[in-house]
């Protein structure tokens, strides 16, 4: 009999992990009916299932990203996926990434610590996360004209209407209404970006001629994880240094790096906390009879956390070894923005904040939310 757990939906979203660990402890797959789904919570389980793209398809066209944001190549297997990922490399690959976005990386947070630095406080997440990650995202994607506070807006409610599975109608109504305001933004672009072509995702789909339709899916879908989940991370990777001093002093000292300090909070607390996959084929795998059109989720926060992988997994821990997190999914779905990542938070946001601002401290609690995408909710601090 397939094993079933029940949840308080608003609890959940406060803090997951206690629910996770208990279903984790309970089997392999578990069904959780306020979430209409079954959640596959453990490491092994997880890196080896996501590549059984014949039992659990990444194609759902019911889903809720496909039906508010298109299909993007996320929402794709096989050699669809494949050719999509291959268009878009262009504008992602580690030597563009190194060669073209880093330098506008730094120009950008340089600009927005000389404008924090003489006020002496701010709250990590939105006045310097939140504006490093879109101005980021206004040249890797090429909508250079939308707003910075607008690019984060939309990308947060996107997420938040990917995962609506409680059937919010506000919610709804506000990623239809990001939806539509980016795709505004891509109109914009077109035509100069036909005439000037650059190395942005938009500008690399038009010029492989890729359908417009999945061209502006790919787009929201590069905004949605590339524009909340780097936030979350600069800050909460912030948060756990300011709150962890031995981990600062280790980096301080040469023993540790930023970049170590970013995988390990992104163990700890994954922004990405979920997956969600279809059923395409009747199986029983795990000890759950799955039918097809069932609803799963893969659950990389819990993933991260599995002590048969991880000793002392709720620890901050920056001389761990993560090689076997889950962070960045696995499989061919590994994402593609993961150079990206790697270098506006490790290698420019969080060395540039620690170095401009030595006194950095924080100035409260900070809080957290979120199950399928999770982060810190502020993140005050002082450095007068």
């Amino acid at each position: 009999m397939n094993k079933t757990y029940d949840i308080d939906p608003k609890a959940f979203w406060r803090d997951p992990y206690p629910d996770l660990a208990r279903i984790q402890a309970q089997a392999p797959a578990v069904f959780v009916p306020q979430l209409g789904a079954t959640l596959l919570t453990r490491r092994d389980d997880i890196f080896e299932q996501e590549k059984r793209i014949e039992v659990f398809s990444s194609e759902q066209p019911g889903g809720l990203m496909t039906m508010l944001m298109g299909e993007n190549l996320m929402r794709k297997d096989g050699d669809a996926h494949m050719a999509e990922r291959k268009v878009i490399f262009p504008a992602l690959s580690p030597r563009v990434v190194k060669a073209t976005w880093k330098r506008q990386f730094e120009a950008a947070t340089n600009s927005i610590l000389d404008a924090l630095e003489p006020q002496g406080h701010c709250d990590l997440v939105t006045d310097f996360a939140m504006p490093v990650c879109g101005e980021a995202l206004k040249v890797i994607t090429g909508l250079t004209q939308m707003p910075t506070a607008e690019m984060d807006r939309v990308s947060q409610h996107m997420l938040d209407g990917c995962a609506n599975y409680v059937g919010d109608n506000e919610v709804e109504a506000r990623c239809h209404a990001a939806t539509a305001f980016i795709d505004e933004h891509i109109d914009l672009m077109v035509p100069e970006l036909i005439k000037t072509p650059d190395a942005s995702v938009l500008s690399v789909q038009l010029a492989a001629g890729l359908p417009m339709a999945s061209t502006r899916a790919n787009v929201k879908l590069v905004i949605s994880g590339g524009q909340n989940e780097p936030r979350d991370a600069i800050a909460g990777t912030a948060w756990a240094l300011l709150a962890h001093g031995h981990a600062l002093a280790k980096i301080a000292e040469g023993s540790a790096s930023f970049l170590d300090a970013f995988e390990e909070y992104a163990r700890l607390i994954s922004p990405i906390g979920m997956s969600p996959r279809q059923v395409a084929r009747s199986e029983h795998v795990l000890g759950h009879d799955f039918e097809v059109g069932d609803r799963v989720f893969l659950m990389f926060g819990a993933a991260n956390r599995d002590p048969r992988i991880f000793e002392a997994p709720d620890v901050f821990d920056i001389t761990r070894n993560n090689r076997k997190s889950v962070t960045f999914g696995a499989g061919p779905h590994f994402c593609a923005g993961a150079a990206a990542s790697r270098a506006l938070i490790a290698e420019v946001a969080l060395p540039k904040l620690f170095e401009r601002l030595p006194r950095l401290r924080l100035d409260g609690g900070v809080t957290f939310g979120g199950w399928a995408f999770r982060g810190p909710l502020k993140v005050p601090v002082r450095w007068f």
